[in-house]
């Protein structure tokens, strides 16, 4: 007799469970989005289908597309497939977990070459509750609505098809115009949401790529969002920062650190690109670290408990760039929505952060001054006790004398804004 026991678990249970992993609908959709890239996809379409309680999502690529038995794999819960060291994807959950978070039926196509069959497998979560069983649904091709096969006739790639979307159009009454009007407003924040996280695939930046990737809701392209503001000529960038850790068996990741300073409101180029810099959550909240796996973001903003948002500091961002390869340092969630920072990483963040506000205070404050010092002059400290002040007898003070040491920097190095960048940060980490 052996003694173990294979338990399978309920799949009514852990697959209704699996609803509230985390996602809301724009990361939800932002998922799917990672696999189209993954296929190579270079036009991926989003589309909100307005019909009522019979209202729909699609998302359509023109990837690589998947033969019937790696469609199965692909809709197992945790996929069995290797993934790449450039993949996006990483846990074998996110098209059934997202997709299953917003809709109670999800149904994929696929078609791997042009003149191959068509693939379609669908979990539907009424029939699984009724049987309790993993049962993944193969439909008959009469049983397809057109928003399934249409998209791939004559063509390779993938469809995925949301329909009963109990989460999404949570109305007591989804008909008629409340459900339209939701719709448009879920698309816009999609859209915004879609250029966000995808900006440096969107504009050809992305480190594995060749090309661009065309996104588009509702037939209109996602238009990239730049949290650092790059083309505004004020914009400061800051020198390039590089943290090793140790990833096991002495091997070295490096965390890669690009700090920005953006300019001043009445710096900006005009006030409708202040307002797109401003971002999705507005210019308080969009403050501190931006975090990248692949080049796909996975946080915008905030300071993961390194220091608390000050409306000061809300010119200050800075762009992290993971190891690839070593996602569990960093306690990044399914949903692929936040990480944790290392103990080995939080000294050194902390360290290039505050230099960083710094600067970025002055940045806030250089609209407001009046005293004719340039550009970037900080404001004097306030210090209550003489030895803060230099030695209570004329001494150098970082208090009384910065606005000398800011004018001699400015005129020194005015021709060169890398170095002097560089030693202003190195002076406010001395008398910090």
């Amino acid at each position: 007799m052996s003694r173990f026991t294979t338990v399978l678990p309920s799949a009514r249970k852990l697959m209704s469970s699996l609803r509230d992993i985390g996602y809301d609908l724009p990361s939800a959709i932002a998922d799917l989005v990672d696999n189209s890239i993954d296929a190579g996809a270079e036009n991926i379409e989003v589309t909100f289908g307005e019909q009522g309680a019979n209202s729909w999502i699609r998302i359509v690529d023109d990837g690589v597309g998947m033969t019937p038995h790696q469609l199965d794999e692909a809709m197992r819960y945790g996929s069995q497939r290797s993934y790449s060291s450039s993949a996006l994807g990483h846990f074998g959950l996110g098209l059934k977990t997202g997709s299953l978070s917003q809709c109670r039926r999800l149904t994929v196509a696929s078609r791997r070459r042009r003149n191959s069959s068509l693939a379609v497998r669908r979990w539907d979560l009424d029939l699984v509750a009724e049987r309790d069983s993993w049962d993944l649904d193969t439909p008959p091709r009469k049983e397809l609505p057109a928003q399934i096969h249409e998209p791939l006739r004559g063509r390779a790639g993938t469809v995925v098809l949301w329909e009963r979307l109990d989460r999404v159009l949570a109305f007591r009454n989804p008909e008629g115009a409340a459900t339209r009007r939701a719709l448009a407003n879920m698309a816009t924040e999609v859209a915004d949401h879609l250029g966000m996280v995808f900006h440096r695939f969107i504009t050809g930046e992305w480190a594995d790529g060749d090309g661009f990737v065309n996104i588009t809701v509702n037939d209109v392209p996602a238009i990239a969002w730049d949290p650092f503001a790059r083309e505004e000529p004020r914009t400061r960038t800051l020198p390039r920062q590089a943290i090793e850790l140790t990833a096991g068996d002495d091997e070295v990741a490096t965390l890669r650190v690009q700090p920005y300073v953006l300019p001043s409101q009445s710096l900006f180029s005009s006030p409708e690109a202040h307002q797109v810099a401003a971002g999705p959550n507005r210019w308080n909240r969009q403050q501190g670290f931006y975090v990248y796996r692949r080049d796909r973001m996975i946080q915008s903003g905030g300071w993961n408990r390194i220091r608390t948002m000050d409306e000061h500091a809300k010119l200050a961002r800075i762009a992290i760039d993971l190891p690839p390869g070593h996602e569990e340092l960093f306690g990044i969630n399914v949903a692929k929505m936040s990480i944790v920072i290392p103990e080995a990483a939080r000294a050194s963040l902390r360290t290039i952060a505050s230099a960083v506000v710094q600067q970025a205070q002055w940045s806030y404050r250089e609209h407001l001054d009046r005293t004719g010092a340039p550009v970037g002059a900080a404001p004097a400290r306030r210090h209550s006790h003489p030895a803060e002040t230099g030695d209570g007898a004329g001494g150098p003070s970082i208090s009384g004398d910065w606005p000398l040491i800011m004018r001699t920097v400015n005129e020194a190095l005015r021709d060169d804004p890398p170095r002097r960048d560089d030693l202003l940060t190195r002076l406010v980490n001395a008398f910090e």
